[in-house]
């Protein structure tokens, strides 16, 4: 998979810009908010359909401006792909060779993209939350479904704790309503744990062979599923349908008590163990960075396993919080295989006597030049 060209007109701070003759690696320099890191994020939102910084569509426009356009040209293994998308007040527009998409679920995976950023350091010592993001985006590239059904679970998660905040004296009458959120939101909530667990299992294979050649085998990494019921490893729909069931009956007071619901994959975690340690409480700063970089370098290669070809990689300004052993296993990984974007605020910060060839663009107030 290799961009070949890339358009904005009124994204963030560049009102338009055309963009070609990328090479295999591609090194973005510039100051601090110049507009290094849009470049790299119209490129996962033209994958994704979504931005990885902001939940609000309204922010990629423009200031005073009312649309917005991302389009690229990606040539694949079976032949070259025009991708557009618009953001106006309307809401989002997708196109795939000219010809607008019914859903966007329909246009997710045409761009398949791994980002790396500071940020995803975070996904072994932050938050849950921060590693169900980080499942739903990789798993939502390779399996369009599982977007409809996290969307669908969203609403209707939505509708739910809004009739929860309403239950508190008023359970008789509501449990009827209650009862019938509850099956829409086991239908679709099964549906993504499942998926989940099947990629943290397809994952955990990649990740713990790139983690042993990191550490020269001096170090195993575990990756553990924890759902917010029932066994890690079931699979069978029928079975996690009735679990989710009876864990929604068991929780109903104490919901209607909080006005919120307690269970469900939006409740759910990953841990990683090192050497049968929880890295997140035990590990080192050291090896919580080499789980969270042995975590990307597996994604690629896991979505090279799913669809047939390598994604496109993308480091917003991640080389320099490695160190240089880590930098050059990251490296040499991409290079030649992977078609990379790489943004820094210098040259100076990269072991450039491994990037071979590299095409460098410098970026300054929304304008770039080759």
């Amino acid at each position: 998979m290799f961009v070949n060209k890339l358009s904005l007109q009124h994204y963030r701070n560049y009102d338009s810009l055309h963009l070609d003759s990328f090479g295999d690696v591609n090194l973005i320099l510039g100051r601090n908010a110049q507009g290094k890191t849009n470049l790299l994020e119209a490129l996962l939102v033209l994958a994704l359909t979504k931005s990885h910084r902001t939940s609000k569509d309204r922010e990629l426009i423009s200031f005073g401006q009312d649309h917005a356009i991302a389009s690229a040209e990606v040539e694949k293994k079976y032949g070259t792909v025009q991708l557009e998308l618009r953001f106006s007040s309307q809401g989002k527009k997708a196109k795939l060779n000219g010809l607008e998409q019914r859903k966007l679920s329909e246009f997710v995976g045409a761009l398949n993209a791994v980002m790396f950023a500071p940020e995803d350091l975070e996904i072994v010592k932050g938050t849950p939350g921060v590693r169900r993001r980080f499942l739903d985006m990789e798993i939502g590239q390779v399996q369009p479904s599982y977007l409809y059904h996290l969307q669908q679970y969203q609403k209707v998660l939505v509708q739910r704790n809004n009739l929860l905040k309403q239950a508190w004296g008023k359970e008789a009458e509501l449990s009827v309503m209650l009862e019938i959120w509850n099956e829409q939101l086991a239908e679709h909530g099964v549906k993504i744990i499942k998926k989940r667990k099947q990629f943290i299992k397809k994952l955990q294979k990649w990740a713990e062979q790139i983690h042993d050649g990191i550490t020269g085998g001096s170090e195993k990494l575990k990756l553990s599923y924890l759902p917010s019921f029932g066994e890690p490893e079931t699979e069978d729909e029928a079975v996690l349908l009735q679990q989710f069931m009876i864990k929604l009956s068991q929780m109903k007071d104490q919901e209607i008590r909080r006005g919120m619901t307690l269970s469900g994959p939006h409740r759910d975690d990953i841990t990683f163990y090192i050497n049968g340690n929880e890295a997140q409480t035990y590990g080192s700063q050291g090896q919580q960075r080499t789980t969270a970089l042995s975590l990307k370098l597996a994604e690629i290669e896991l979505i090279n396993e799913e669809i047939g070809e390598y994604p496109i990689l993308l480091l917003d300004d991640v080389l320099s919080e490695l160190d240089p052993f880590r930098q050059t296993q990251l490296i040499e990984t991409f290079q030649s295989k992977v078609q990379t974007f790489i943004t820094a605020t210098g040259i100076e910060s990269i072991n450039e006597s491994r990037l071979q060839n590299a095409s460098i663009f410098h970026v300054q107030e929304g304008q770039v030049q080759r």
